[in-house]
């Protein structure tokens, strides 16, 4: 919605760096797209609770590779099309996330 988009054209500015006003989320297509992916790492989100809640005490290596695999394939797509798309700086900041997100998934489960 209009009214309440400064967040996330913020975020915009912010993941491709320097801040300088010129994305802006006055696009549908920008809105839209935003729903789509919100919608699907929302979706991703909820998957990797339930894996923790329902899965992980019963088979916690597979569910670790899995999250680890996941957060790598991420990674990977995000930054290339990041910087293919002229936003290198916010491949930079998704180094910052997969080294906070995988740093305890790195080393294998303890059984």
């Amino acid at each position: 919605m209009p009214a309440t988009s400064e967040l996330a054209r913020l975020t915009l500015d912010v993941l491709s760096w320097p801040l300088d006003g010129v994305q802006t989320y006055t696009s549908p297509d920008t809105r839209f797209l935003s729903a789509l992916t919100g919608g699907f790492l929302f979706g991703w989100g909820v998957m990797i609770w339930c894996l923790s809640a329902w899965v992980h005490d019963a088979q916690p290596e597979p569910v670790r590779r899995a999250v680890l695999a996941g957060l790598l394939a991420w990674f990977v797509l995000d930054s290339a099309g990041s910087i293919t798309s002229g936003n290198p700086s916010n491949a930079f900041f998704n180094i910052i996330v997969l080294l906070i997100a995988v740093g305890p998934l790195w080393f294998p489960a303890r059984t």
